[in-house]
């Protein structure tokens, strides 16, 4: 049995976004995700149900729907961002408990998102949780390569000057943790919603209840 790497030498914590930072019931990516279906079939003329196979095939095939519309139909990364995340935030309320339990973990904290940065900005002014990041990193500032592609890794870590090796990353999605384990990051999966993969030896530890997890990790660092 692999054991679980610790938290010890972090000083790096690395959180996902959508489905991370808020639970999946919020309903936020399903509003995303409808705006990803109009989108491609307003832009390709189709129906509503030739346009969700279409998003699913691009989603598999290229790791994004944008990714596919971009490659195959010239789409603009601008124009789809701005579109698909024009979504209702106001179902995400205020997590003070979760700003706080963030603020006492010791280092740096960032996100690393495949979303747009003004999605992200909406969201975490939401949670009100905002302050306590220094960056984000979306699909943009990893040329439009989405997790779980290497080299958007390897791009975050370069920009920010990171060291896999001290650092933790946060995800809701297991497979988006095996390249940052494979770079010797700490991983920790927000099961959530998705419990594919939470017994993967790629996944270092496993919560239902981030806020409460990351207070009992900022404890045991001290």
């Amino acid at each position: 049995m692999t054991t679980a790497r610790p938290f010890t030498a972090i000083d790096t914590w690395v959180f996902d976004l959508d489905n991370t930072l808020y639970p999946h019931h919020v309903n936020l990516w399903q509003q995303v995700d409808a705006r990803i279906g109009e989108f491609v079939s307003a832009w390709l003329k189709i129906t509503p149900k030739e346009a969700r196979a279409i998003q699913k095939d691009y989603y598999r095939r290229y790791g994004t729907t944008m990714r596919g519309m971009m490659t195959e139909h010239g789409v603009r990364a601008d124009d789809y961002l701005a579109y698909v995340h024009k979504i209702d935030h106001s179902p995400l309320q205020p997590n003070p408990a979760m700003g706080a339990a963030i603020s006492k973990l010791p280092g740096r904290k960032l996100i690393l998102t495949n979303g747009s940065t003004d999605h992200a900005s909406a969201v975490l002014a939401r949670l009100g949780i905002g302050e306590h990041f220094e960056a984000v990193f979306d699909i943009i500032a990893a040329e439009l390569e989405p997790k779980p592609a290497p080299q958007t890794y390897q791009k975050f870590l370069r920009d920010y000057g990171v060291l896999p090796e001290t650092s933790a990353m946060f995800e809701d999605l297991a497979r988006n943790l095996v390249v940052p384990h494979q770079l010797g990051m700490t991983t920790v999966l927000g099961e959530d919603w998705e419990l594919e993969g939470r017994d993967a030896a790629h996944v270092d530890h496993v919560t239902d209840d981030l806020t409460g997890f990351l207070q009992k990790v900022a404890i045991a660092q001290r």
